[in-house]
């Protein structure tokens, strides 16, 4: 009778009993970890390997590299001088890449070279690449250094920082993984550890008034009738043509908005707000017939969302409104240019502090967008149809990404949160009339914002807001303490992607090379704190300066 109890009772907890955790649950232990595998991860992984720590590197999808493995294959420069260490080792992996014979399958080297105008000849380094050719370029780096790295790791945004007292101690993942440090690098392009940890951040446009600025805020865009919005990046105006309809019925209001144009009132120029310059996908494109994917009109077209840019160009506008710039083996770097592009303005304001599913809807809802897009300009008869003609030469390619229709994973996150550390680097910095006394990098490119909304004019036709384009004489110093939190709330935490710093210098700041340079520096001072048992704050900048400049980092 016992015996038969005894059973009964085991029967019980085997079926009530929850099923255990499918993940291993285990703890790893490093001198640094560093979540994010971006371009500053990997390199901020690479220095810290070299300076003979132990290193985790945690990527949340299952691709290294962020936009540079993602597309963006037209590194935006500025000053070719101003990138040194890590980042040039890696320009100059890609020169070296694209020397191997075997690494030219659907063109020939000589005929990329006379049509490219990014590489000169004589330079030691590329400038141009594949996604698929800088992956294997990280993955050849990473392979040479003593780096653990793992895959498909989810910070538990919710309750996964562990802290003791001003120091992170732990942080956990989604998967039920643990990993704990002496450091720790947030290298992600959102910011989520920084914002897991208590770090102050902020979101959005600064007020011109808070620093001191005039190109932060809102920006309204011309609408006198002789412009057509102003020439802008390469020459290029990215609003619509003078007099474009919002309306469904044109000139009906009460038949409502076209989709995508914000129904408020403008703020007035220099306003802060919220809002977030608009994301896409860096398409990598291909006129090669055995490796083109045709552009496919995605399920849940609808040529409604699509009225803005039909009628753009029954206003004038007669080129094809997205970049082709030319990368090896006749593919592309495809990118935002014109009033209506593929640039999903305004679709990307929740980003930033959305859940990770929220991102995976967003992203999606972008990618949808484009290959709408794509499909309209490849087909619908209200294109001019030497555009038609042209667009419908191209495609996604075969041999890039993982997804069956040619697609990325990555997008083009191009600003999200915002760390408020212990300086914030403004317009003031990137003009040198204010100058970083503790630089640990150069940044040299324009002051340079996407558009950030639509709205309709006082005229009652429809313009984009937010785009910035200001150029820069010189390249200029990027403070160490723009990377740092404030010494009050945390310790042990380095942010060499979402930084310390204005809506508009962010804007100039915000590129991959750059990224690489302030991820090498950012382990650097990591290693100096844990070899000098000092807070991040605590690192004496002029043993990390000499760290830098041996390593070839390029601080002046």
């Amino acid at each position: 009778m016992i015996l038969s109890r005894i059973f009964i009772f085991i029967l019980f907890l085997f079926f009530v009993s929850p099923a255990p955790d499918s993940s291993t649950g285990t703890t790893e232990t490093a001198d640094i970890v560093i979540y994010g595998g971006t371009s500053a991860g990997v390199a901020a992984a690479i220095q810290a390997s070299r300076m003979g720590k132990k290193v985790i590197l945690l990527e949340p999808t299952k691709r290294l590299g962020g936009l540079t493995t993602g597309g963006l294959g037209q590194t935006d420069i500025g000053n070719k001088q101003a990138i040194g260490g890590i980042a040039r080792e890696f320009y100059r992996n890609v020169q070296k890449y694209y020397n191997d014979p075997d690494n030219w399958k659907w063109q020939e080297k000589s005929e990329y070279m006379r049509m490219q105008r990014k590489t000169d000849p004589h330079e030691d380094a590329m400038w141009t690449f594949e996604p698929s050719a800088a992956l294997k370029i990280y993955e050849e780096m990473i392979a040479r250094e003593n780096i653990e790295v793992r895959y498909n790791q989810r910070l538990d945004r919710q309750g996964g920082v562990e802290r003791k007292g001003k120091r992170i101690t732990a942080i956990s993942m989604l998967s039920g993984e643990s990993y704990t440090a002496k450091m720790f690098i947030d290298a992600t392009y959102e910011g989520d550890l920084m914002a897991s940890a208590g770090v102050s951040y902020t979101v959005g446009r600064e007020s011109n008034n808070v620093y001191g600025e005039n190109l932060n805020g809102v920006q309204p865009s011309d609408t006198s009738r002789n412009l057509s919005g102003g020439k802008s990046r390469n020459g290029i105006s990215h609003n619509f043509e003078y007099g474009v309809d919002p309306y469904v019925v044109r000139g009906k209001r009460a038949s409502g908005l076209l989709p995508y144009i914000n129904p408020a009132k403008i703020s007035s120029t220099g306003t802060g707000d919220k809002k977030v310059q608009a994301y896409c996908f860096r398409m990598c494109l291909t006129d090669h017939p055995d490796n083109r994917i045709p552009f496919e009109k995605p399920d849940n077209y609808d040529t409604l969302n699509y009225e803005l840019l039909l009628r753009n160009f029954e206003a004038g506008l007669n080129r094809i409104p997205f970049t082709l710039s030319r990368m090896p083996n006749r593919k592309t770097d495809s990118n935002n240019s014109g009033g209506f592009s593929t640039d999903f303005i305004g679709q990307n304001w929740d980003y930033p502090e959305a859940s990770y599913d929220e991102r995976e809807k967003i992203a999606e809802a972008h990618r949808n967008y484009q290959k709408g897009l794509m499909w309209t300009l490849a087909n619908n008869p209200r294109v001019p149809a030497h555009i038609r003609n042209e667009v419908s030469r191209w495609g996604t390619t075969k041999d890039e990404f993982e997804r069956e229709d040619g697609w990325q994973q990555q997008l083009y996150v191009r600003e999200a949160r915002r760390m408020t550390g212990a300086y914030v680097m403004t317009q003031k910095n990137c003009e040198r009339i204010a100058m970083a006394e503790d630089p640990i990098g150069l940044a040299a490119y324009t002051m340079d914002s996407h558009n950030v909304q639509r709205y309709v004019t006082e005229e009652g036709f429809v313009r984009n807001e937010g785009n910035v384009e200001s150029g820069l004489k010189t390249p200029y110093p990027i403070s160490y303490r723009s990377l740092v939190p404030k010494a009050d709330e945390c310790t042990n935490l380095l942010v060499p992607v979402c930084l310390s710093a204005s809506h508009i210098a962010y804007g100039s700041i915000r590129m991959e090379p750059v990224f690489m340079v302030l991820g090498q520096s950012a382990a650097t001072a990591a290693a100096l704190a844990i070899d000098g048992r000092k807070t991040v704050q605590g690192v004496n900048y002029n043993q990390l300066k000499a760290r830098l400049l041996r390593d070839g980092q390029r601080l002046e």
